[in-house]
């Protein structure tokens, strides 16, 4: 099973910008040697505790300091975008870093309704639910095959017809898939936003999935969130922190991120110990070995082709050494040396 890791430039607590920033590189640096295959990024607006806005930007930085590990993102929210200027970005990243580019495009605004409408600049964008055709738009200026009446056709995006990363629809319900499956594209499934769907969807597209000059049969991503360390109880201490923000946020309050310690020390309201039971599937929590086999059993239900972690460890040092237990439970470094 390959591995790839889905980074959302999670600003610790005390941290200065710019040292989220060199982190992101460090580690993106320890996921290659580790053997993970890809590196997505994901764009969020109006947050103060996730510094990556623009995928297209993280990629860049990270370009420069990783030879073979897939770099994408994770994903771009179409709706706030051009097709015509995405393409252009991926185009040129394609240029940077050649064969190692990866486009996931989601529907959803990565966002609240109000930032939505600052990022589309109309409530006739806003409320418009046209992802669809903005596909369509997108990958035809990869291809350069508008149709002869098309208003567009002489618009040219790529400098060279052969830019082309490789295209993934995100989805995390119903809305996504059916894309992925009449385009053949690519199909990334977030399993950390709605756990219970996955195995339906992502079932629903390897049957379904419609042959495309891009892929001759389907290719899936599961992604989750997991956390790990040598011990259950070292695990459930580095995960409070990112249970406690997602409790707090299902319970109607938006925080940043808190350190393990002052997560460790936090006591819990009823509605947040509530929502952390409810939230409990969102998450893979243990040793490598057990979470190894849990991973592998939820993969295999959902037939996904490689899993995606989503990073939520709560100091570089866990992270980078539950990235090395993970690699070495799923014998990662088999793949290197293959």
């Amino acid at each position: 099973m390959k591995l790839s890791i889905l980074d959302l430039c999670n600003i610790l607590p005390d941290e200065m910008p710019a040292d989220t920033i060199t982190r992101t590189a460090e580690a993106a640096v320890h996921f290659e040697d580790a053997g993970y295959t890809r590196i997505w990024y994901a764009e969020h607006h109006n947050t103060d505790s996730l510094l990556s806005t623009t995928p297209a930007i993280m990629i860049t930085l990270v370009s420069h300091h990783v030879k073979n590990l897939r770099l994408g993102s994770g994903g771009v929210m179409l709706p706030n975008h051009s097709p015509l200027k995405v393409a252009e970005d991926f185009a040129l990243l394609e240029a940077i870093a050649p064969g190692r580019i990866d486009l996931g495009l989601g529907r959803a605004p990565g966002t609240d309704p109000m930032t939505a409408f600052a990022l589309r600049r109309s409530a006739e964008a806003l409320n418009k639910d046209d992802f669809p055709q903005q596909m369509e738009e997108l990958l035809h200026y990869f291809d350069r095959d508008f149709p002869a009446e098309h208003p567009f056709r002489r618009i040219t995006a790529t400098a060279d017809r052969h830019l082309l990363p490789e295209v993934f629809v995100l989805g995390s319900s119903t809305g996504g898939v059916q894309v992925a499956i009449d385009r053949g594209l690519g199909f990334a499934f977030a399993a950390h936003i709605n756990p219970d769907m996955a195995e339906p969807i992502l079932n629903v597209y390897k049957d379904n999935f419609v042959p495309s000059p891009r892929y001759e049969a389907p290719y899936s991503i599961l992604a989750l969130t997991a956390i790990t360390a040598e011990t259950e109880e070292e695990a459930r201490y580095l995960a409070a922190p990112a249970e406690l923000q997602f409790a707090q946020m299902a319970s109607g309050r938006i925080t940043a991120r808190v350190s393990a310690e002052d997560a460790a020390r936090h006591s819990w309201t009823p509605a947040e110990q509530a929502a952390r039971r409810e939230g409990a599937s969102k998450f893979y929590i243990g040793t490598p070995e057990d979470l190894r086999d849990r991973i592998m059993d939820k993969a295999e239900k959902c037939r996904a082709d490689e899993v995606m972690i989503m990073d939520m460890y709560p100091d570089q040092a866990s992270r980078l050494k539950g990235a090395s237990l993970m690699a070495k439970a799923f014998s990662l470094e088999e793949r290197i040396h293959a």
